[in-house]
């Protein structure tokens, strides 16, 4: 029996431990149980399958674990590193990459693809070769995304897919299949993400407002707006159905709110906007217990930024005493 070294840092490890090992001996995972939230479940499977869990995720690392174990094969499903040459020296080396390749090259290609509202992404396995997300195309299956999906729901999909796919597409690799190229004149690229790049802009379109909350849902941190300079997270939402027709707008301002069903309606560039449900200090509830008025105005808006640094300038005369105080004549 062949034998495979699995890198997977993320939760796709699941399916693909699960699919691998159904065909191979895997002979050890890279992964660090430290970096996950309680009980790892992957480092759990891993464990109960007898494989080996090395927690050096750096180079040297999978270096060392590829020394170490002597793979036919290293499998890559959800590494935040581009191996250099020296490494895909070592072993064949095949990547699963939840994008259409050669398009969605890089980083954040589930969220990206619900951002920019396309209404299909792809899970591809591909050869590793230098450079990014390059090499010949072993495998590429698409997957539809649906007009209300999370990026939750629509990894649970490509991860099913994966589970169904990757042993045997490492297989007829092994047994000599060496795929399609990609064409590069085609590539396109997605740039990383961080948690402040969710911050809504309320003068978009609603239907762009909520792909990006749909993007940003768990395990993600969430898309986030202001309020007074209170910063919430938009848990739950959802355009608002035959919504009025406002001529006068001021896009962020609140318009409905209902403690009977917790929902707050906030204008938008061309519609509104139902939120369900916001989170602020750890406590996530409906809408309507964090926003309080139809006068309110949500976004980081001046205003609130001046009144805060008057606020924070009144605090700090109060502190300094009358050494402070403005002169008077």
């Amino acid at each position: 029996m062949k034998t495979v070294l699995l890198l997977g840092l993320g939760p796709t490890a699941r399916t693909a431990l699960d699919s691998l090992s159904a065909r191979f001996r895997v002979a050890g995972i890279v992964r660090d149980p430290a970096s996950a939230s309680g009980a790892d479940q992957v480092v759990g499977l891993a464990h109960s399958l007898g494989v080996r869990v090395f927690a050096d995720t750096g180079l040297a690392g999978v270096e060392h674990a590829i020394d170490e174990t002597s793979p036919d094969c290293v499998v890559v499903s959800s590494y935040d590193r581009i191996l250099p040459r020296r490494v895909l020296a070592r072993s064949r080396f095949v990547n699963v990459h939840y994008a259409p390749l050669p398009q969605y090259r890089g980083r954040a290609n589930v969220n990206w693809a619900i951002i920019n509202g396309e209404r299909e992404t792809a899970i591809t396995v591909h050869v590793m070769a230098p450079g990014l997300d390059a090499g010949n195309v072993l495998h590429q299956q698409r997957v539809p995304i649906g007009p209300d999906d999370t990026v939750g729901d629509l990894y649970e999909r490509l991860s099913e897919v994966q589970r169904q796919v990757l042993g045997d597409v490492v297989a007829r690799h092994l047994d000599g299949y060496e795929g399609a190229p990609q064409d590069g004149s085609g590539a396109t690229y997605g740039c990383s993400r961080v948690p402040d790049d969710g911050q809504i802009d309320w003068a978009a379109p609603t239907e762009q407002i909520y792909a990006l909350v749909r993007a940003l849902a768990p395990p993600y941190p969430g898309a986030h707006t202001y309020l007074e300079g209170r910063r919430l997270g938009v848990v739950r939402a959802a355009p608002l159905q035959e919504a009025p027709h406002y001529v006068g707008r001021v896009p962020g301002r609140v318009v409905g709110r209902s403690l009977r069903t917790g929902h707050v309606d906030v204008l938008t560039a061309d519609g509104v906007l139902r939120l369900h449900e916001l989170a602020a200090g750890g406590v996530v509830g409906p809408a309507a217990g964090f926003v309080e008025s139809t006068r309110q105005t949500l976004g980081l808006r001046t205003v609130d930024l001046l009144a805060r640094i008057e606020l924070l300038e009144g605090r700090l005369r109060e502190l300094a005493g009358p050494a402070l105080q403005p002169e008077t004549s």
